[in-house]
């Protein structure tokens, strides 16, 4: 059974960083995102940063914290389950 919020994790991605020639169903859930695998770069990490403290009302307020929550989009859910209102998730 497919993750809703990785789902949604997916397509904001996809979305956010008009990644082209990339479908959220092209992403694993355990690939990296920053450095190899995705090959997100500081700027994008960025952008996805803000998208993701307003679509669920979260705080990343570090660096680390920031690279410990983009490790992967499993790490980027877990994190998000731990810190969002519970209203802002999905179903």
């Amino acid at each position: 059974m497919s993750d809703p919020l990785k789902n949604i994790l997916k397509e904001l991605i996809v979305t956010t960083l008009k990644l082209e020639g990339v479908s959220a169903a092209d992403l694993s859930d355990d690939e990296p995102l920053i450095g190899s695998g995705l090959n997100l770069d500081s700027i994008d990490a960025l952008e996805l940063v803000v998208t993701l403290e307003k679509r669920f009302g979260i705080k990343i307020s570090s660096s680390e914290e920031s690279r410990q929550a983009l490790a992967s989009i499993a790490h980027l859910a877990e994190f998000i389950r731990a810190r969002a209102d519970p209203a802002r998730l999905p179903a």
